[in-house]
């Protein structure tokens, strides 16, 4: 597999520590020569050898101890020891034994004369080693290392092509290594050498222990020169070249979609992960602090993982999380010489977001707060056709939602809607406030779209005045008015729209906006319900069902139910067929909800999260973040990637 090797040791100065020699070394050493006559290695050589393997034991994974196992030749055996010495600097400069071979060993320097190179031209290797003799901080040396087949196809077996790469990269290295521009030094040389051509990097900062590398730093650094080494032959792969490859991954993502929509429309009933989720709400009563996976005791953790465990043994899941996988390895194959390890469900850190999905869940299990599963109900509690409405509101609607019209004629007839409501056409103001309020054919306006909901809301329209209701208590701050909105969404469900009388019913059984008052909310509930609202007769059935507002009564709950199911109410119908095996219905549907909550975390992660470079950068991400806040926004969990906010099943 084609890729880049990246090592970045580093070395220690001050202190009598000097490493002013491991520069002059990279940049004046030769390349060992290669005999095309295969001889084997000297005694010295495999004496030596032994002594590293046995030193480093590390060093058995390089390519070039594969290579010197594989074939013992004099060339492979020079290439591994000078390898490992180079990667293992700090420990061979304090024996004497590796000293005395680099220094004795056939053309290891040629005095007067080296190949470093850096951000000027000239680099004077007195200076520079005078220069870190001086210096009390650590200095990184990183290696990068090419086959020789990839060094030769791409243009990168020359030394004027590595310090044109690194020249250009080195803000890049510097903010990886978490150091500033103006104070990032370094030199470099390459080594045209064996199988494996390769370039030595000494980095530092000026300023002594600002300088810090992490896994992560070692990521960033090889994922930036890896796209700029093979960003021509990566965009011919991923377009043209391999389309196998490329129909795997699109069919992989296929299978993700398809498993999420599965995921998200799922109703499960799973005994054993509702009783761990019980436990685990009963554990969460004893924690005290912040309720997410990162704050919670050991104890507590665990019992979250289980629940995670479970879940990945649900089929739908284990398909999708096998798919992911094929995913994934092969988006990164260009970054990883090996397969990524398959770890459980619990264990990815791609995933943690699901486990404080797990512990939102326990949570509602814990407090009793009731959920809703209403998400689809945005399709359809604002009919399309309203009675009473005059032709040409009519006709002038129809060419507006006519997406095969040309864009000219659609505006057009927005500016006649436009005129139509301001000659007090109720339904053109309607229709004109939700074209304000939803776009896309008009720019979202909220204010403008309060204006004219309010002018038809005025004449008495009910759609117009639950529509205004619902835009009061949106999270819009330049037209959120809760105390307005309630008293809208009352005058249209006491005018008979059903929709108002279960958003009241769902407000205060809340008490978000309002004061709760679950016999208030029942009574809303059932002037929807006898209405024939779907949703209502759910929620009726499951209050019923839990004695929330109402005495407890099945019956009552089973009666509900089934009118609500004989709608299609898919959740109805799940209580209906566990009616002999009734238990609480926030433990009932725990999983179907977690199944809904990652459905969208799957979704999110099937699309690359790879060192590509495809997706959504960390900091940008972070700086979104920040300016959904500051538009009113709830700040988001304190857990890297955790976006995942209320659940969407509670719909409006």
């Amino acid at each position: 597999m084609a890729g880049l090797i990246v090592k970045s040791p580093y070395l220690k100065c001050g202190g009598g520590s000097s490493v002013s020699g491991y520069l002059r070394y990279i940049g004046t050493r030769e390349r060992v020569e290669i005999l095309p006559d295969g001889r084997p290695p000297t005694r010295k050589q495999e004496q030596l050898i032994t002594k590293l393997v046995k030193d480093f034991p590390n060093s058995k994974e390089l390519d070039e101890y594969l290579d010197y196992a594989e074939k013992p030749t004099k060339a492979n055996a020079s290439a591994f020891i000078t390898r490992v010495l180079e990667e293992n600097w700090a420990q061979v400069q304090q024996s004497e034994g590796y000293m005395k071979y680099i220094a004795t060993r056939p053309r290891a320097e040629r005095l007067g004369d080296h190949g470093l190179f850096g951000d000027e031209d000239g680099v004077d290797l007195t200076k520079a080693m005078e220069e870190l003799d001086q210096y009390t901080g650590n200095v990184w040396t990183h290696i990068l290392s090419l086959k020789r087949e990839d060094a030769a196809r791409l243009g990168y077996d020359n030394a004027k092509a590595w310090m044109n790469l690194l020249r250009a990269n080195r803000n890049d290295i510097a903010a990886a290594m978490n150091i500033p521009p103006n104070h990032f030094r370094w030199y470099a040389a390459f080594h045209d050498e064996g199988k494996h051509p390769h370039v030595h990097m000494m980095a530092w900062s000026t300023v002594p222990g600002e300088a810090y590398l992490t896994r992560e730093g070692i990521r960033k650094i090889k994922s930036q020169l890896t796209n700029q080494i093979f960003k021509q032959e990566m965009l011919h792969t991923y377009e043209q070249k391999s389309q196998s490859r490329d129909e795997l991954v699109r069919e992989a993502r296929r299978a993700i979609r398809r498993l999420t929509r599965e995921m998200a429309q799922s109703i499960c009933s799973a005994p054993e992960i509702g009783q761990k989720m019980e436990h685990l709400a009963t554990q969460l009563e004893t924690v005290k602090g912040k309720k997410s996976y990162g704050y919670l005791p050991k104890s507590v953790k665990k019992t979250v993982d289980e629940v995670v465990d479970r879940l990945e043994e649900l089929p739908v899941v284990r398909e999708c999380y096998e798919q992911w996988c094929i995913l994934q390895n092969e988006v990164d194959s260009y970054y990883h010489d090996k397969p990524r390890e398959k770890k459980k469900l619990s264990q990815e850190k791609e995933f943690r977001q699901i486990k404080n999905a797990v512990i939102q869940e326990a949570e509602r299990i814990r407090l009793g707060e009731i959920t809703f599963e209403d998400a689809d109900l945005t399709s359809h509690d604002e009919p399309e056709q309203l009675r009473g409405e005059s032709y040409d509101c009519w006709e002038l609607r129809q060419s507006i939602r006519d997406d095969s019209l040309p864009l000219a004629d659609r505006d057009r007839a927005a500016e006649e809607l436009e005129r139509l409501a301001e000659q007090d056409d109720t339904h053109a103001q309607y229709l004109m406030g939700q074209l304000y309020r939803d776009g896309p054919l008009l720019i979202p306006d909220s204010r403008k779209a309060k204006h004219w909901l309010t002018q038809s809301a005025n004449q008495g329209l009910p759609e117009a005045q639950y529509a205004l209701g619902k835009l009061l208590l949106s999270d819009d701050t330049e037209v959120r008015d809760p105390e307005e909105g309630i008293r809208w969404l009352k005058e249209a469900a006491e005018n008979g729209n059903q929709w108002a009388a279960y958003r009241l019913g769902k407000e205060y059984l809340t008490g978000e906006v309002v004061t709760q008052d679950a016999s208030k909310a029942v009574a809303w509930f059932t002037l929807s319900a006898e209405a024939g609202n779907q949703y209502a007769q759910y929620l009726l059935g499951k209050l019923y069902l839990t004695g929330q507002g109402v005495t407890h009564d099945q019956t009552q709950a089973m009666d509900w139910f089934s009118r609500s199911a004989a709608q299609g109410n898919q959740y109805a119908q799940f209580f209906l067929e566990q009616r002999n095996n009734l238990r609480t219905p926030s433990v009932m549907l725990a999983v179907t909800h977690l199944l809904y909550h990652m459905s969208r975390i799957f979704e999110t992660r099937s699309l690359s999260q790879s060192s590509a470079g495809l997706h959504v950068d960390r900091k940008l991400r972070r700086r979104i973040q920040e300016k959904k806040i500051a538009m009113g926004h709830k700040p988001d969990d304190h857990e890297e990637e955790q976006n995942q906010g209320s659940m969407v099943m509670g719909g409006m």
